[in-house]
């Protein structure tokens, strides 16, 4: 099982069970997680993003057998933000990025952004994008979740990139806006499960986009690892669907680099 939306250390806002990494990566292999793309909870609200991402990095070093992958941070409001990723891609050898727009003041369909998104499909990153990191009815009113819409063009331009949406239940929506309906078949966009709630919202999901494009997020340590496995469960996919889900997309989307 391959669990591609993980964070290490602490949330801003309070404890978490499993917030230092070793704890979390022992919890992880207990409910038998054999790879984990990690992010950094520090990355939301500290403005030092190249120290966030050599403690993110160092971190996953310690752990020779490569269980955790790091995925670097580039906050777009400040000035550096070429030179950090170019530092997640050429120092730090990272296969993606995370990022966090809602927290980071900045929009999807910025030219900052659009900008990024060409820099890294040169580079052949991966670029996941955290929509939200809570619900939206228990976070701070000034943060909301961001808004997808203006990818919806932007994917369809740039073929090489790939783009994985976290946290986020808006594409089994009915009544969604249109660019959403159109992110969910785009052949280089992927969803994670983590925040897909609902009776059957998982086959719905898989439904919506396609079973080569679902990928298995837990958000841990923020939410129990358990409830996405329950999501699995509860589906009852198909064995190659649910191979897919669980491991397969995730590595292909890291054999394609």
């Amino acid at each position: 099982m391959i669990d591609v939306n993980v964070n290490l250390f602490r949330w801003p806002y309070r404890r978490v069970v499993g917030d230092d990494p070793q704890t979390l990566v022992a919890r992880l292999r207990a409910q038998g997680v054999t790879q984990a793309w990690a992010g950094s909870y520090e990355a939301v609200l500290n403005r030092d993003i190249a120290g966030v991402n050599l403690c993110l990095a160092d971190a996953c070093k310690r752990d020779v057998s490569g269980f955790l992958v790091p995925f670097g941070c580039v906050n777009l409001k400040l000035p550096d933000w070429k030179d950090e990723l170019r530092r997640c891609h050429e120092v730090h050898h990272m296969p993606g990025i995370r990022l966090f727009p809602n927290y980071h003041g900045y929009t999807l369909g910025d030219a900052p952004a659009r900008e990024l998104f060409s820099d890294a499909a040169d580079r052949n990153l991966v670029v996941q994008i955290a929509l939200s990191m809570e619900d939206a009815r228990t976070q701070q009113t000034v943060v909301q979740p961001a808004d997808p819409s203006p990818l919806a063009d932007l994917l369809t331009r740039l073929p090489h990139l790939r783009v994985i949406f976290l946290n986020s239940g808006i594409w089994t929506d009915d009544e969604a806006p249109e660019p959403i309906a159109r992110i969910g078949k785009a052949e280089n966009a992927y969803f994670d499960i983590a925040m897909n709630e609902g009776v059957g919202g998982l086959v719905r999901l898989i439904a919506a986009t396609s079973p080569q494009r679902v990928v298995f997020g837990s958000h841990s340590p923020f939410f129990y690892f358990e409830s996405a496995r329950l999501k699995v469960r509860e589906a009852a996919l198909p064995p190659d669907h649910e191979s897919a889900l669980l491991q397969g997309n995730a590595q292909s989307l890291l054999r394609s680099r």
